[in-house]
């Protein structure tokens, strides 16, 4: 008997599409479907049928839309896994639609996700406003064709034949809650499993160390202790070891603050609350030069904001290895030596360190990274404002013209590919007054 196992991703993202949304006025689509090229073969993977890309960099200026992207799926995440609680019956939704244009003004803001879960594709997406959604669908390809699992509009919500989970479900979800949030809520099986992808669908920042608790966490399983301390070692930090101490303080509360007040926040705590501190092992020596004991530093106050940078994602890029997840990260070059993150992307286009196919997205400034040998042309994406305010997205790949000897770096800086900020008249720097001061056009409050 032959046994076949699924080896595409785990977590697999598809094509990620956002319009009427902060800076996208028109639809835009990320797609991690590789092209027939033959180019860096390694930094693809197969799940049978289809051949896609285990990472993708986004370039653009500042203010491009980069972040604004990221920003996109981390409002999806955020929607689906919370729309359906019940604080937020009486709230608006939170969505930012394009502003620059009247024409937008009254449209919903679109989001749509195709993705693959363990072998099988499915597609969901939802439009809405501050006050309702107005669509949401879910299918799925179950053999060779979309099926549909259910469709909402204005005029309700139809189910197929293989959503029975989310029969007698329909009145019971809000207007400005996601249906499929709702079943999920009462165990349905498809949407649960759904609801899972996205909490494996991992954005973080590059520039703020938002997820060292995270990474502190991981700490307590020998294994994963053993890689981050590798990782770190790796990156050439002189860290020996990590350590991390919990004290419990109790809290002391200003006899001004009134007595209701303090007897809910003392209850809530226990009036005590655990603050951790985590401490980097560095070898100490004396004048021979000999090694004597381990010297500790606090992570927070004693290490640079690189080696702090590295320990924040040493976590998440480990997680997400180990399970075949996806993690878009903005800004991963911040505070990172070039060779850092060229190592980093190596982990995820590896074949032998990333057997689940796991992805990273990511937007850089790093034009050293534009460089064949790391990246494919379907690989390279751009995001660029036209001159009203609206950003595009498009790939490397559409730029039939690209020479196999070209340079992608100096190509990109000399504005062939576009997404490189214009620099204006510098001669305005300093000047008193700006014309439309001089002449009165000034807008008034």
């Amino acid at each position: 008997m032959v046994i076949i196992t699924y080896r595409g991703g785990v977590h697999m993202l598809i094509e990620f599409s956002v319009g009427n949304f902060l800076s996208f006025k028109e639809i835009v689509n990320l797609n991690m479907v590789a092209s027939t090229r033959k180019e860096n073969n390694a930094n693809t993977f197969s799940d049978g049928k289809s051949i896609f890309l285990k990472s993708c960099v986004i370039y653009g200026a500042n203010a491009s839309g980069k972040s604004n992207l990221i920003e996109a799926m981390s409002f999806m995440k955020r929607f689906v896994l919370n729309s359906s609680k019940e604080t937020q019956i009486k709230e608006s939704i939170p969505v930012n639609h394009f502003k620059l244009s009247t024409e937008t003004d009254n449209m919903p803001s679109h989001f749509e996700i195709i993705f693959n879960l363990k072998g099988v594709i499915f597609r969901y997406g939802f439009e809405l406003d501050h006050l309702k959604i107005h669509k949401e669908w879910l299918f799925y390809i179950p053999k060779t064709k979309e099926v549909k699992l259910f469709v909402r509009d204005n005029n309700g919500i139809k189910l197929g034949k293989a959503f029975k989970e989310g029969v007698d479900l329909e009145n019971k979800t809000r207007v400005n809650a996601l249906f499929l949030s709702v079943v999920a809520q009462f165990n349905g099986e498809i949407a649960e499993k759904i609801i899972t992808w996205f909490t494996n669908f991992n954005m973080i920042s590059g520039v703020r160390n938002s997820n060292t608790e995270y990474t502190i966490e991981m700490l307590s399983d020998p294994l994963y202790k053993l890689q981050i301390l590798n990782f770190m070692k790796i990156a050439d930090l002189g860290i020996e070891d990590v350590s991390v101490e919990t004290n419990a303080i109790k809290i002391v509360l200003s006899e001004e603050i009134p007595v209701q007040v303090r007897k809910y926040i003392l209850t809530e705590t226990n009036e005590v609350v655990n603050r951790t501190t985590t401490f980097t092992h560095h070898k100490k020596f004396n004048a021979d030069n000999q090694f004597l004991n381990f010297e500790l530093f606090k992570l927070e106050s004693d290490e640079s904001e690189g080696t702090k940078k590295i320990f924040s994602v040493a976590g998440p890029i480990l997680d997400t290895l180990h399970g075949g997840k996806v993690l878009v990260i903005d800004e991963l070059d911040a505070k990172l030596h070039p060779k850092l993150t060229r190592f980093i992307i190596g982990l995820f286009n590896s074949e032998e360190i990333n057997p689940l196919n796991a992805q990273l997205i990511f937007a850089t400034h790093d034009t050293s990274l534009l460089d064949k040998k790391i990246f494919r042309r379907d690989q390279i994406w751009f995001t660029e404002k036209d001159q009203f305010g609206s950003t595009t997205l498009y790939s490397l790949l559409e730029y039939n013209v690209v020479r196999k000897d070209a340079s992608y770096n100096k190509d990109y800086i000399n504005g062939k590919y576009g997404a490189i900020p214009f620099i204006g008249d510098t001669s305005i720097l300093f000047e008193e007054k700006n014309e439309s001061s001089e002449k009165g056009n000034l807008p008034t409050s």
